[in-house]
């Protein structure tokens, strides 16, 4: 690895120990750090410290970790600087299925119960990645329709959510207005145990597909020419992408544009090699998520402004800038 680059992962890593450490001790109780080795379970601020602020935090960094890896594992499939699970529906597809879990009764165990909103979400996400990635082979990776089959997806996905919010009750509702918009204030220890043994492993798995993720810029041809089996790499690329996908929507809701502005970002700093793209978009995902949670609890105090909110502020203008970026480029 470059010496520079190294320097420059070694700098995210410490902005993000540094904006953990601003996030324990932002809202509206100051915590010492002592109170958090306080281990007398009647003492208000250890409470605080182990039942909202530590979940809280570490879920921000796991979840930001998802969507920006799967985000630069999709524009490396697509071979487009415009992929992400939630321009293309993924999200979308992940969040009906979600929907569907928390809207039909279904009578299951309880230990079902708790994985059910993370199966239906890696299911959903699976399935509309598959379609999308079919659909990308018809039209040759044309951007144009890419954009337009997300759109689609995301209407009918839109759609299919508005109508199970037409027929639950008051608690369902609300449940899925919060979870449309993004938010990671129901965060438990369940879910950080969730999340943990989903993602990581996930994210650890991904790492060792750097070198075939730089074949695969190649060229599906160029790429076979040098040994990759190249539909046995997207498969499996795209079943651990949709599992980053669906696990993150499940427990956080829709957050979008996470994983189009990072890559795109780290790209520009870090190029296209993706054994150093993939832990670069990491380290800066968990650091943006994490910081845009901590201005959505603390800016509207006593309220709390969804996290999805900012992310779509932040990504909007990107998206705009990179459609603009690419007909420049074509007319170049």
């Amino acid at each position: 690895m470059d010496k520079r680059y190294f320097v420059y992962l070694m700098v995210l890593l410490l902005l993000l120990i540094g904006a953990i450490i601003g996030a324990a001790n932002i809202g509206p109780v100051h915590l010492s750090w002592s109170s958090l080795f306080n281990f007398d379970p009647e003492d208000i601020d250890h409470r605080i410290w182990m039942n909202i602020r530590l979940p809280r935090i570490l879920l921000a960094v796991i979840i930001g970790v998802a969507l920006s890896i799967s985000g630069t594992v999709m524009q490396g499939l697509f071979r487009n600087p415009l992929a992400d699970p939630g321009l293309l529906g993924i999200s979308s597809g992940a969040g009906f299925a979600v929907a569907v879990a928390l809207v039909i009764p279904m009578a299951l165990p309880h230990f079902l119960t708790l994985w059910l909103p993370v199966i239906a979400a890696f299911v959903g996400s699976l399935l509309v990645t598959i379609l999308i990635f079919q659909l990308s082979n018809l039209t040759k990776g044309n951007l144009s329709s890419l954009l337009l089959i997300g759109i689609a997806i995301n209407a009918l996905g839109g759609a299919a959510v508005g109508i199970l919010s037409w027929v639950s009750n008051d608690q369902q509702l609300r449940q899925l207005s919060l979870w449309g918009m993004g938010s990671l204030g129901q965060t438990e220890w369940s879910l950080i145990f969730i999340t943990l043994i989903l993602i990581i492993p996930t994210v650890i798995i991904i790492q060792f597909y750097a070198q075939r993720l730089n074949l695969l810029q190649l060229g599906e041809e160029d790429a076979h020419y040098l040994g990759l089996n190249v539909h046995k790499t997207q498969k499996q690329l795209l079943i651990l992408s949709a599992l980053l996908v669906g696990t993150a929507v499940s427990v956080s809701g829709i957050i979008g544009f996470l994983g189009l502005v990072i890559p795109n970002a780290m790209r520009l700093i870090f190029g296209n090699n993706h054994k150093i793209l993939l832990p670069a978009s990491a380290l800066s995902g968990a650091l943006l998520l994490l910081v845009a949670d901590t201005l959505a609890r603390t800016m509207v105090q006593p309220a709390e402004m969804p996290v999805g909110l900012l992310t779509s502020l932040l990504g909007g203008p990107w998206f705009f800038w990179l459609i603009l970026k690419e007909q420049w480029r074509r007319r170049a």
